[in-house]
């Protein structure tokens, strides 16, 4: 699994402000030796998923474009939800994701940044289960339990005892929150999507929301939930 989460923090760095790396300049982004960066991008590529420029960097390849069809016409619900993160990321400002559940797995499938978002877009695809409020809210109408905890931060959940708590807390409230329990000085706000038109008794696809700073989300809240849960439920409701 760690080879695959390496491949897919490198194929998460291509977007359209960066639709190009070298080798250096990745390897220097996300902190590996350069031989890890050039082997996994020369892997990626060899795969179909990267293709090198006549400049000797690399792009993201078009197979890639055919698997994202072929995924969002599985998930009729995907192209909406898309549409929804956009709105998310321009209204509050912030950095907006959407994750799912790939068996225990929380992946980052949509991830947006505002202009004058005060965090960088992070680059990671599989997330902690229980360091995140993506993972809490999956966790929690998947009625799963975790194999284990991430200690990421000090604030991290790290006992059963705690997870109970939290999942018990997060069926109540109808949202959930990660308050640096992820990343030092961040927070991220997440609610259950469910798709338009299924209503309150189907079940939750995927989780939504937003992430700042520490700072930010203290400060404003209130404001962020109550922006947060009324542009989700109006897109629910259709």
């Amino acid at each position: 699994m760690l080879s695959l989460q390496k491949a897919a923090t490198i194929l998460g760095a291509f977007s359209a402000e960066q639709p190009e790396w070298g080798v250096r300049a990745l390897s220097a982004q996300l902190g590996v030796p350069r031989a890890t960066a050039h082997a996994y991008l020369a892997g990626l590529t060899d795969a179909g998923f990267l293709r090198r420029t006549p400049a000797g960097k690399y792009r993201l390849s078009w197979h890639l474009a055919e698997m994202g069809a072929q995924l969002t016409a599985a998930l009729p619900w995907f192209p909406e939800a898309r549409a929804l993160i956009t709105r998310l990321a321009l209204e509050v400002r912030s950095v907006a994701f959407l994750c799912i559940l790939e068996g225990e797995e929380v992946v980052a499938a949509i991830r947006e940044r505002h202009p004058d978002a005060d965090i960088d877009l992070p680059l990671d695809v599989y997330l902690p289960a229980t360091a995140t409020a993506s993972g809490k809210i999956l966790y929690a109408h998947a009625d799963l339990t975790p194999r284990s905890f991430a200690a990421c931060t000090p604030s991290s959940i790290t006992s059963q005892d705690e997870w109970r708590t939290e999942v018990a807390k997060v069926r109540k409230l109808g949202y959930a929150y990660s308050i640096e329990e992820w990343i030092p000085g961040q927070c991220t706000l997440g609610v259950p999507y469910r798709a338009p038109d299924t209503g309150q008794g189907e079940p939750v696809v995927a989780a939504i929301g937003v992430q700042m700073s520490a700072q930010r989300y203290l400060r404003e809240e209130r404001a962020v939930r109550e922006r947060v849960l009324s542009i989700v439920r109006e897109a629910e409701e259709g």
